[in-house]
């Protein structure tokens, strides 16, 4: 064809067929104007013209092979009238029907859409799985995964259905930061997993599983500690599975192995279950509430295996289950557990930079003279650390020695210490079982260990020997040997025996730093105990009563001179003897002297 004098070509500029064209003869065309569309391996790519201008002749046809450098038309350059108005499908901030209908799904699995259930919730005294992450996370740094993932329950109930019964198949997934202002960025990161009870009562869909597994992967890769909020039942009856049992799920082996690379923090809230409750058991800290119940086993599968049908509340009750160690806090409300749940993990994102303590002048006089009187020692610990900085772990189990979390010029340690209004601070089978497993933690997850040591040793008697009492006391020495991170001894009193080794790392010698109070005193048992067996026949011998008791009294008194904690560091066996209202000095120069 004749090319019009004085115009410009529009090249394709592809190599495919032309399968439209977008202009004709005397339209006006913009610079960035589509005016054709070429067909290039099945897509339709758009061509835009170069020039501004009006249509002069078309030179080629819908269907026609072009390549690049085919001319598709040609236009006289010239300046034309602006474009017209774009239609209202195309106006900013108008969404299109896909990106509307992905909104409106969105909005049926938030909490806004589902008024009914968050009602249902709020009528028994909870919150729902998300207003307990909001509050958890900081705001606006939740990135959730699986939201729009229904039941596997297609073949039993419509999609409509699914859609209002199943947001997110019953678990809420995502990455977010947490206390990011105090810890940063990198410190901060963290996974979060919620079970709706809302939903199915909180059961284990097919679904839920993977999405768990998917999250569990992430965090394994990239380092991330998880916090649980586990609430609900086992498997769901009714979904759709790829064999008739699931075992080959990896949901509870992959969070088993976290258990080993990052911090597990589990918060049970009403009821958790079965596959729940085993996930919470696996956790390094446990936060209930106090109308929680928790067990291996629900009311179904109790009645199912003709063992009664028991009221939910009824299987392990969470006021039980503290005192046999599974909890470690508990707590009030969904609002408290959460708050325990992100002070929890400011111990493992590091030191802070303001803090406040007491008049550690107060030290001083924090143990008796008299050497039989009881003291508080969660006065002592939480005069002796930062203001507010001390968080109880476990407090009803074992209670012979009291474990927390806590810090000391910002820094956070972890506190063993006896308590001596619980058997005279003496370690019994529990007391020994949560020291060792609280050694553990702290070595896993760095943090440095203070243990205050006041203990006459271990228990010992016809009664205290069993129940495994020796395989529970020796797990003591077994755990401190291959401790990670420094330990620090203070004793405030009394140290007696395999306990005060115990104590101590398992040898006076294996503390970083190993100090004493003046009120300290030290032997291979109590001076009482050690008069009686030792000096059994002098003291049969005197045949008056009156003086009898007084030469008792005498040695016990001469064996306690000699065990003086001034005495001990004469010998070396203690690197010092200091005033109380310094140890938190001591404390700091150790941890600073300490690799990191």
């Amino acid at each position: 064809m004749a090319v019009p004098a004085g115009s410009e070509p529009v090249l394709s500029g592809l190599a495919g067929t032309v399968v439209a064209l977008e202009v004709a003869v005397g339209d006006p065309v913009h610079t960035g104007q589509t005016v054709a569309l070429v067909d290039v391996m099945k897509m339709e790519q758009a061509v835009a013209s170069a020039v501004e201008g009006t249509v002069v002749a078309l030179a080629a046809s819908v269907g026609d092979q072009v390549e690049e450098s085919t001319p598709l038309l040609h236009v006289a350059p010239g300046a034309v009238a602006a474009p017209r108005e774009l239609g209202s499908e195309a106006k900013p901030g108008t969404l299109r029907p896909e990106l509307a209908a992905i909104e409106a799904r969105h909005r049926e699995t938030l909490d806004a859409g589902r008024p009914e259930a968050v009602a249902r919730r709020h009528a028994v005294g909870h919150r729902t799985a998300r207003e307990n992450i909001a509050d958890l996370v900081d705001p606006g740094s939740f990135s959730e995964y699986g939201a729009l993932a229904l039941a596997a329950q297609h073949r039993r109930r419509s999609h409509e259905e699914l859609v209002a019964a199943s947001p997110a198949d019953g678990l809420i997934v995502g990455t977010a930061t947490i206390n990011f202002e105090a810890a940063g960025k990198e410190a901060a990161r963290a996974l979060v997993l919620a079970y709706d009870w809302t939903v199915f009562a909180g059961t284990q869909g097919a679904l839920s599983h993977r999405k768990a597994e998917r999250a569990f992967e992430l965090a394994e890769r990239l380092r991330l500690p998880v916090v649980l909020f586990a609430e609900g039942g086992g498997g769901r009856p009714g979904d759709e599975r790829p064999g008739p049992t699931g075992f080959g799920m990896t949901t509870f082996q992959r969070f088993g192995r976290l258990s080993a690379l990052v911090p597990l923090i589990g918060i049970a809230s009403r009821y958790c279950f079965a596959g729940n409750a085993a996930l919470l058991g696996c956790c390094d800290v446990i936060i209930a509430t106090t109308d929680a119940a928790i067990g291996m086993g629900g009311p179904a599968m109790v009645e199912a295996g003709g063992l009664g049908r028991p009221r939910p509340e009824e299987i392990g009750p969470a006021a039980s289950q503290a005192r046999d160690g599974v909890v470690d806090v508990l707590v009030a409300d969904d609002e408290e557990a959460v708050a325990v749940a992100r002070r929890y993990l400011s111990y493992l994102q590091g030191r802070t930079a303001e803090w406040e303590a007491a008049d550690q002048l107060r030290l001083r006089e924090a143990v008796p003279a008299n050497r039989r009187r009881g003291y508080k020692v969660r006065e002592l610990l939480t005069t002796l650390c930062d203001s507010d900085s001390v968080l109880e772990l476990r407090a009803q189990f074992g209670r012979g020695i009291l474990t927390a979390l806590a810090r000391v010029e910002g820094r956070p340690i972890g506190v063993l210490a006896n308590d001596p209004l619980h058997l005279g601070g003496a370690i019994e089978a529990e007391a020994a079982d949560k020291a060792a497993q609280f050694l553990q933690l702290c070595s896993a997850r760095g943090l440095p260990i203070l243990s205050l040591c006041d203990t006459p040793g271990f228990l010992v008697g016809i009664e205290a020997e069993e129940g495994g009492h020796v395989r529970h006391c020796s797990r003591l020495f077994v755990a401190a040997a291959n401790l990670e991170v420094p330990l620090l001894t203070i004793v405030t009193r009394k140290a007696y025996g395999l306990g005060a080794q115990a104590m101590a790392g398992g040898s006076f010698s294996a503390p970083q730093l190993i100090v004493s109070w003046p009120t300290g005193e030290f032997g291979g048992m109590a001076p009482e105990g050690y008069v009686r067996l030792a000096f059994a026949k002098e003291l049969a011998a005197i045949a008056d009563e009156d003086e009898r008791r007084a030469e008792g009294e005498r040695l016990v008194e001469e064996v306690h001179e000699r065990g003086q904690a001034l005495n001990l560091a004469e010998h070396f066996e203690l690197d010092e003897v200091i005033d109380p209202a310094d140890s938190r000095g001591w404390i700091v120069r150790a941890l600073e002297a300490a690799a990191p």
